[in-house]
């Protein structure tokens, strides 16, 4: 966008809606994030506006607002305000119902009751998508607003749509998989963040550009999404991909996104395989310097599966410095915030009662985990925790002997992150221990049919086959 509308401002440097293209192209909602001085100075180029269309004065007039005075969540809601009245002056104007949609969803990211607002932007998304179901922000901003998980049906169609509307862009690719995993349609996920990774790729190279533009947001998702079918080797060397990106990025000093999504990556590897080991066969690269909340998720990592292989004094090492990280001062936005730290910590601290076999002492710190991860956004994609607090506390209740307690979290768990392998042979492992031999067969066949293309020694396949044989 910022492309194109340069473009139109050097043929035509008296085009004011080129300058407002760009300044639009400055404000980037969803990530909360804004260049504030670059919007300020392309839109001091539009001196005149009386000469324009009504429409035109009224959208450039909503800019303003938006690079206004004060704080930015206020300019966001004045920006929406007018986008509201631009979007009832003009019934037939599609880009104002998607531009208000779109705005109302940037409101959301700081508001309390967020719910409706995605609602209702999802809804206007749809009324676009329903007039014209090529309209890419139509596909786009439905899967946004109805990324939750009581939501996510709504975009299904969306979804399906978005990736065929913008074969070429690598987020379009990518864009569905944020429904198909809220769905737990795994396959699908797959396909579509294969798509999104393969499209950056090939979009790097044929631009000629800095490979940190690869997407490496795809990757992680595409091996999360891996893991959760139980296809182990795909998902290895989907990993290494990024850890040749990064250690390459970190000698020449240059694509340290690679690193981003490492830590994430790291702790998946073993969580959703229980294979705690693991964590040694990719260890970070010499020079990685990361920022303070990825460090704390990589600390996180290790202390976890410290702990969970009852190596108490290394876990309390990394808790100690998980802790320090805390109570320093990191920029606080939607994605990172001091619950996921606080969360961590318990966590750690509930695996060391684990192994110490202390169970009342796990569930009384596993709840309080859980009030801290119910005040964090809704689950989006790979968890963010890391490991759910519901499916956590779930596994306690079933290593403690409470299989019907452990079954009631482990339900909560599944409608949070349908689907997913871990909280699926907990539920199936909890209705076994407590009898229920028919619930017990229909989640291990339900876990089987996930899994029937896992590699062929993952253990919870061998134990859906076991107990389906058996039963």
């Amino acid at each position: 966008a910022l492309s194109a509308f340069k473009k139109s401002i050097t043929i035509d440097p008296e085009f004011a809606m080129g300058y407002w293209g760009l300044a639009m192209a400055f404000n980037h909602p969803l990530w909360e994030e804004q260049d504030y001085e670059s919007a300020k100075v392309v839109l001091s180029k539009i001196k005149n506006i009386s000469k324009l269309t009504q429409k035109e004065q009224d959208y450039i007039q909503a800019i303003r607002l938006l690079y206004g005075t004060g704080e930015k969540w206020v300019r966001d809601k004045s920006y929406s305000k007018a986008m509201k009245n631009i979007y009832h002056n003009y019934p037939n104007d599609l880009e104002a119902a998607c531009f208000y949609s779109l705005s109302m969803l940037g409101v959301a990211r700081n508001t309390v009751n967020k719910l409706r607002l995605q609602v209702e932007a999802g809804s206007i998304a749809l009324e676009v998508f329903q007039q014209n179901p090529d309209h890419p922000c139509a596909a786009h901003y439905a899967i946004h607003a109805f990324d939750h998980p009581d939501l996510a049906r709504l975009a299904l169609p969306s979804a399906k749509r978005y990736a065929k509307i913008s074969p070429a862009s690598h987020h379009a690719q990518h864009m569905p998989a944020h429904i198909f995993v809220q769905l737990g349609m795994w396959a699908d996920a797959v396909e579509s963040n294969a798509n999104g990774w393969k499209t950056s790729v090939d979009w790097v190279e044929n631009k000629n550009l800095s490979l940190s533009k690869r997407d490496y947001h795809s990757l992680q998702w595409l091996h999360y999404s891996l893991l959760q079918q139980g296809l182990i080797d795909q998902a290895w060397s989907i990993f290494a991909i990024q850890q040749k990106d990064m250690k390459e990025g970190i000698e020449a000093q240059s694509n340290l996104r690679a690193g981003k999504y490492y830590y994430r990556m790291l702790a998946a590897s073993f969580i959703e395989t229980e294979n705690w080991g693991n964590i040694k066969k990719f260890s970070a690269p010499d020079g990685w310097e990361p920022k303070s909340f990825s460090e704390a998720g990589y600390r996180f990592a290790l202390g976890f599966s410290a702990a969970m292989q009852g190596k108490v004094d290394e876990a309390n090492k990394h808790l100690l410095e998980l802790k320090t990280i805390r109570k320093q001062d990191f920029k606080t936005n939607h994605y990172k915030r001091i619950e996921y730290l606080k969360v961590w910590e318990l966590e750690i601290k509930i695996a060391i009662k684990l192994y110490q076999k202390d169970f009342a002492a796990a569930i009384k710190l596993g709840k309080q985990a859980i009030l801290l991860e119910d005040k964090l956004p809704s689950p989006s994609g790979p968890p963010r925790i890391l490991k759910p607090t519901y499916e956590f506390l779930g596994e306690i209740y079933l290593k403690a002997g409470k299989p019907i307690e452990a079954d009631k979290y482990f339900s909560i768990s599944l409608l949070r992150h349908p689907n997913r392998v871990r909280s699926l042979i907990g539920s199936a492992r909890a209705s076994h221990a407590k009898g229920d031999i028919e619930s017990a067969k229909e989640k291990y066949h339900k876990l089987f049919v996930q899994l029937e293309n896992a590699t062929p020694d993952f253990p919870e396949l061998k134990e859906a086959k076991e107990f389906l044989r058996i039963n």
